[in-house]
């Protein structure tokens, strides 16, 4: 995979939500074309062989790579969202954020027992949503679960990896 590539093409951005956060911003990746192509290349090869059925894309922009992902693989999508945002019965996984409380919503039949499903996400910091998705994917029971995230960032004191003891995680991106 070309690090260098992807490293040069995206975009951090200081103080942004707040001061003393360097927000990076994946959408830099996503607009170009060869980004694009190492991203995918990259995630194929390490999920080509593991028999991946369904990729839950976690609102919203992991949606980008899990479609991607499974057109190339051959296998089908499933979305993560906030309330409100799926037309079907839902259900939901509540968890703590800096400021309050968020929820994650899945419809009940995205995943059955059979499937082996790859969770994926833009970043991993500190690891709330993808944990709250983890288990919402667990109330399924599939054959097997992955995760995998495009950047894990670590530089500001974030271990969100810690929240993944029992589950193989990869990213392609460790700032």
């Amino acid at each position: 995979m070309n690090t260098k590539l992807l490293l040069d093409n995206l975009r951090t951005i200081p103080d942004f939500p707040k001061k003393g956060i360097n927000f990076r911003d994946v959408t830099t990746l996503y607009k170009n074309g060869a980004c694009m192509q190492e991203m995918t290349n990259a995630l194929y090869e390490l999920y080509k062989d593991k028999g991946i059925t369904k990729i839950v894309g976690i609102e919203s922009r992991g949606f980008i790579m899990a479609s991607a992902l499974a057109a190339r693989l051959g296998c089908g999508v499933v979305l993560a969202r906030k309330p409100g945002k799926l037309p079907a019965t839902v259900i939901k996984e509540s968890f703590s954020k800096e400021y309050g409380v968020d929820t994650v919503e899945m419809h009940i039949d995205s995943i059955t027992p059979d499937d082996v499903v790859l969770i994926h996400d833009d970043l991993l910091a500190t690891g709330g949503t993808a944990k709250a998705t983890y288990k919402l994917v667990q109330h399924f029971h599939p054959k097997k679960v992955y995760m995998n995230f495009i950047i894990e960032i670590t530089d500001e004191g974030l271990h969100g990896r810690d929240e993944f003891k029992d589950i193989e995680l990869t990213t392609l991106l460790t700032i």
